[in-house]
């Protein structure tokens, strides 16, 4: 069974979701990462799908969601996913979240426990510092005389995917630089403002389900010390490291799906 639609949050923008799998199969919900789609996980719905309801949604500001002006918070993007999986009228979920997907799924161990069956949290950080180097990307991105997104393509494929990934595989690189490109860059400097301004590190203690941390043993942006550093705080947690960069889901797409099939299994 396949649905999409959009749904409207409790601040008024909406959020675009996709449904595929069984009507009556367990809910996983996968969030994407900064300047990327619901599309990112295209690579593991298949498999994810076989056996559960698969929820995917855009983050605001990406894809087909909505563009809100100013900086977006933390926050905000946990509540998105309370006010999806209640329009949806979802009560409990499996979340799976890569990157910034991740850090919304840190909030929600925190602050909506009850909502959640299992986390996963790939390729994440509780924080990332130093703010500045977050305020600089928000102005390089909203300068588009300086290019605008065009201007930080190159810096991000390369932290996204290995070399060797880069030169096997041209036409996956050119599919997420694409997307990358097409990302309005309000939304994108929205939620580079939640990251900016987002210290999980007090609080991800509280977090009490069953929970995988995913690391890229080649990851620059959140290396597996930081995926290592959750893990070890979070009562429930058990990590694995994968042979990636920062989208392990793609570039390890059958080491990352049965890492996450066999968790939640």
């Amino acid at each position: 069974m396949t649905d999409k639609g959009l749904a409207r949050m409790s601040d008024g923008a909406s959020i675009a979701w996709r449904i595929e799998g069984p009507g009556d199969a367990p809910v996983l919900v996968l969030s994407n990462s900064l300047g990327t789609t619901h599309a990112m996980w295209n690579r593991q719905i298949e498999s994810f799908s076989a056996r559960y309801r698969v929820l995917r949604y855009d983050t605001r500001g990406h894809g087909g969601s909505a563009v809100m002006p100013g900086a977006y918070s933390l926050d905000r993007l946990g509540r998105d996913v309370l006010d999806l999986l209640d329009a949806l009228d979802i009560e409990k979920a499996h979340f799976c979240g890569l990157s910034l997907g991740g850090m919304t799924g840190q909030w929600l161990g925190v602050h909506a426990p009850d909502r959640l069956g299992r986390l996963i949290l790939a390729n994440t950080a509780p924080f990332m510092g130093p703010p500045a180097a977050w305020q600089q990307r928000i102005e390089a991105v909203s300068n588009e005389a300086a290019g605008g997104m065009a201007d930080i393509a190159d810096a991000v494929i390369e932290r996204w995917f290995t070399p060797k990934f880069r030169a096997a595989d041209p036409d996956t690189i050119g599919v997420f630089r694409s997307e990358l490109l097409a990302c309005p860059a309000q939304g994108y400097a929205g939620c580079c403002a939640a990251i900016r301004d987002m210290d999980l590190r007090p609080v991800i203690g509280l977090i009490r389900c069953p929970t995988l941390v995913i690391s890229g043993g080649r990851d620059p942006a959140t290396p597996p010390a930081q995926g290592a550093a959750i893990a070890g705080t979070i009562a429930q947690a058990r990590s694995v490291v994968l042979d990636a960069a920062h989208l392990s889901n793609v570039e390890q797409q059958t080491a990352f799906t049965a890492a996450v099939l066999d968790f939640l299994g």
